[in-house]
């Protein structure tokens, strides 16, 4: 885990997540304890390779974590949220495999990371503390199926669709055609091909590095279009 952190005292910030809150004082204590690490926004927590250290949880902003193929191509397997804890990592603990995605920080972060030691012992001892990470595994492992059931059989124009409904904020969605490709699994090229077909459609108006959205409703009608030819 590469996080350099610039670091907190822990506090009470157990009592703000879900499922940690009602554990036994003292293993409470012992993960208040632990430092809240401040990580600035484009920080890489870790790559394809790398050995999981810690358990994440989020306390603020966004990880995106990503899958890379041989041939450079990229897809958005999940995001952690606030509350939220990374599959990869609990994979990692769990099995002792190395990380095969890469996380970063898509905007500015606090974090928690629970060393592999006292995960390890939190898990054979603290039933509260299992049902947390299994139940947060869980959650995620439906995030995954689900991008699974959307590359098998929604069509590109779908996907793309979803994720600028998604990713809108004030009508304004900021990511370039690579990041929106990354997204939804398919190829920049392809992305672009599409974004033209939504503004001759008049749905949206792209520039470099936005799209702004001009009718809404198209693209929520478009996105529930789950199978077609893609």
């Amino acid at each position: 885990m590469n996080t350099h952190p610039n670091s907190d005292p822990g506090n009470d910030w157990c009592n703000e997540i879900a499922g940690l809150c009602t554990l036994d004082g003292a293993v409470k204590a012992q993960l208040a304890a632990l430092p809240v690490q401040k990580l600035q926004k484009g920080h890489v927590l870790f790559r394809a390779g790398d050995l999981a250290q810690g358990f994440v949880i989020v306390l603020s902003g966004r990880i995106e974590v990503n899958l890379t193929g041989p041939s450079g191509r990229g897809i958005l397997l999940y995001a952690v949220d606030p509350g939220q804890s990374c599959v990869q990592s609990t994979l990692g603990l769990m099995a002792e495999e190395a990380y095969s995605g890469e996380a970063l920080a898509v905007n500015d972060l606090q974090i928690v990371v629970i060393p592999s030691g006292l995960f390890q012992r939190l898990m054979d001892a603290e039933a509260g503390f299992r049902r947390f990470v299994l139940g947060a595994f869980g959650r995620r492992m439906q995030d995954v199926t689900r991008l699974l059931e959307q590359v098998a059989f929604a069509s590109i124009e779908s996907r793309l669709a979803a994720a600028l409904v998604d990713l809108a904020e004030a009508g304004v969605v900021q990511a370039t055609q690579a990041e929106l490709a990354a997204r939804i699994g398919s190829a920049r090229e392809v992305v672009t091909r599409r974004l033209d077909t939504f503004q001759r459609a008049g749905w949206v108006e792209t520039d470099r590095g936005f799209v702004r959205i001009v009718n809404l409703a198209a693209l929520q009608i478009a996105a529930n279009v789950t199978i077609s030819q893609t």
